[in-house]
């Protein structure tokens, strides 16, 4: 049931987004410039690439953010979506139907209202206790990465030491076993001896 929660908020995320483009004649769609929604301002949708979104007025539709953050002190009829950013909303603002956050965070003042399900998956969250949910709370918690990643470093230096010692044992048994003769190919003869303080003396 969880998974299935994620993937339809993913699918509505997505909805929102796409459908921005084909109504942006009543909606707030920008690159890399943030959005802001004064007080006496409504509008319909509002979907940011590389930046965020502020909502002190009203929005009717979906607000969807990607690589940006999400501030809302007014109130939105729909979903709230950020991919990679965070989402704040202060006291006695209110979400329409869901809020999802991916790898991000989630921080909710007194008496916010979310109207269907609450999910956050890799992210931190800071609810206060008169937050209302209207649906499920789906919350996967950032610090769930990092066990995977200190398996890997473990492995990491396992191998490491591991092929540190082979070393070590290699370079002592070399220098305990001098290699055969002709081992490094042909050696030259031995040097002469080096000549007797005295002439050889003739047999008698």
């Amino acid at each position: 049931m969880t998974h299935w929660k994620i993937a339809a908020c993913l699918a509505a995320a997505l909805t929102a987004a796409a459908g921005a483009t084909a109504r942006a004649d009543r909606d707030a769609v920008h690159f890399g410039d943030n959005i802001h929604v004064g007080p006496e301002e409504t509008v319909h949708d509002a979907v940011c690439f590389f930046c965020s979104v502020d909502v002190d007025g009203k929005v009717d539709g979906d607000v969807v953010v990607f690589f940006g953050g999400i501030h809302i002190a007014g109130s939105t009829d729909k979903d709230v979506v950020s991919f990679f950013g965070p989402i704040g909303a202060e006291d006695g603002a209110s979400i329409g139907k869901d809020l999802v956050n991916f790898f991000g965070s989630v921080r909710l003042g007194e008496n916010v209202t979310v109207g269907h399900d609450l999910v956050a998956m890799v992210s931190s969250v800071d609810l206060a206790d008169s937050v209302n949910v209207g649906g499920d709370r789906v919350v996967q918690p950032g610090w769930i990465l990092d066990f995977p990643l200190v398996i890997l470093l473990l492995v990491l230096y396992l191998v490491w030491r591991e092929h540190r010692r082979w070393r070590w044992r290699q370079a002592y048994w070399n220098s305990q076993c001098p290699p055969p003769p002709g081992a490094y190919g042909p050696q030259p003869p031995p040097p002469p001896p080096p000549p007797g303080r005295y002439p050889p003396q003739p047999p008698m």
